[in-house]
């Protein structure tokens, strides 16, 4: 890969990744999130074709020469992200007002969240409902929750495939 496209690489890695990460945080219908992502996705799939060399690969080939994830996958690491923030008090948020801790964790890491029982469909794409079925299903033996950068890096090595639109 040339200079201009690995500078054109790190610009597209600013541009959506803020998108994604502000639309993370909001509360949306996962039917208009389904909408957005997918043409935001397809945004990427035509930024990528056009870069020199990779025209004739498919997708996912092209997002892993150039080391990108999936606007998908990076939406659920930024969900994953905040989740952790608020939960360690990384931000300036009361963790009690999203999530509660469960008394019993018999399996995986001992950072269980409770999930309440919703009785209306709308909460259920709001973020503190959307993350805790994911936040609950981290391998205990992959994940590192001893530092945010740890914990990052730990993210790349769990296959999210089961949780994607």
């Amino acid at each position: 890969m040339n200079f201009f496209s690995e500078r054109i690489i790190n610009i597209w890695n600013d541009l959506p990744g803020n998108i994604m990460d502000f639309s993370s945080l909001s509360s949306y219908r996962r039917t208009l999130h389904k909408c957005d992502t997918v043409s935001l996705e397809q945004v990427q799939r035509r930024f990528t074709k056009r870069l020199p060399g990779l025209r004739d690969l498919s997708y996912e080939k092209r997002l892993s020469l150039l080391n990108l994830q999936s606007l998908e996958v990076h939406r659920l690491h930024c969900d994953l992200t905040w989740c952790y923030k608020i939960l360690f008090g990384l931000v300036c948020v009361n963790p009690d007002e999203f999530f509660k801790f469960s008394v019993s964790t018999t399996r995986g890491h001992p950072y269980k969240l409770y999930k309440q029982r919703s009785y209306h469909s709308a909460r259920l794409s709001f973020f503190s409902e959307r993350i805790i079925n994911i936040w609950n299903n981290l391998p205990g033996n992959i994940m590192d929750f001893s530092s945010l950068s740890s914990f990052r890096r730990t993210l790349h090595r769990v296959d999210f495939s089961g949780y994607l639109i």
